[in-house]
């Protein structure tokens, strides 16, 4: 297993969960191959009903999904919390 390089992009309250030394909405990871979104969320303790929406490059993974699909070196995670409108 070699190590992949994903960009884990968090918006709104979920900035505040980002490592240190983040941009302002976005961390580059270093990942092990067989890395989920799921356990992205668990490794920097996401509040789960706060992971509302989530991406992997643009394409929507359903909640029943973060367990089994995979992230690929360069993909990019995005994460929002659910989002008040009108």
């Amino acid at each position: 297993m070699h190590a992949m390089k994903v960009t884990l992009k968090l918006y709104a309250s979920l900035t505040r969960y980002l490592p240190p030394g983040s941009g302002r909405h976005e961390a580059e990871l270093d990942v092990a191959e067989g890395t989920t979104p799921a356990a992205i969320i668990d490794r920097y303790k996401l509040p789960l009903e706060l992971t509302h929406l989530v991406f992997i490059n643009g394409v929507f993974v359903d909640r029943e999904s973060r367990d089994e699909t995979e992230l690929r070196d360069g993909d990019q995670l995005a994460i929002f919390p659910p989002v008040a409108g009108g």
